[in-house]
């Protein structure tokens, strides 16, 4: 049995527990039913479910949700609009979001597949250092497309050492 402080109040039978509460014109709450005697606290309970969902509320906040950004490019793309592109790419990768490098080829572009890959592959050189392939460049249908992830805080420490490993 504890009290609202937190305060160690012994073990007692149920009966006693729920007599105090009421006296105290509170609730006793069971918090570890698994063990042995259960532990139960005397507190008011609309105040404890209070506290709960502004806790669950704080986490939620703190999560970042990890979204699919989708850059469309072609293999006619002039050297300034690929670099503001990869601009907006190196925003999203920042931010811990996916990127989705797609390319739709027109008409006879199909007979030059190639162009579409070195593309891809120079933007995969391009980011190697930030990112990572989650999905290797493939073409379905008239389309060809890569995901690209930026690597996690861990994996870039693990890195930094490996690269410094391999310079000594």
């Amino acid at each position: 049995m504890v009290d609202e402080d937190g305060n160690q109040m012994g073990v007692m039978s149920s009966e006693e527990a729920l007599n105090m509460a009421e006296e105290w014109g509170m609730d006793l709450v069971e918090i570890s039913p698994k063990a042995k005697p259960p532990v139960c606290k005397i507190i008011d309970y609309g105040k404890y479910k209070y506290e709960q969902n502004k806790n669950a509320h704080k986490a939620k906040k703190k999560q970042h949700v990890t979204r699919l950004k989708e850059i469309k490019l072609s293999t006619k793309i002039e050297k300034h609009d690929i670099d503001f592109k990869m601009r907006n790419a190196e925003k999203f990768f920042a931010k811990g979001d996916k990127v989705k490098f797609t390319i739709k080829f027109r008409g006879r572009e199909m007979q030059h597949q190639e162009l579409g890959y070195e593309l891809l592959e120079s933007i995969k050189k391009r980011f190697e250092d930030i990112c990572d392939v989650e999905k290797e460049p493939k073409r379905m249908g008239k389309t060809l497309s890569m995901t690209l992830v930026s690597v996690s805080d861990k994996k870039k420490a693990k890195k930094g050492e490996n690269d410094a490993e391999d310079k000594n």
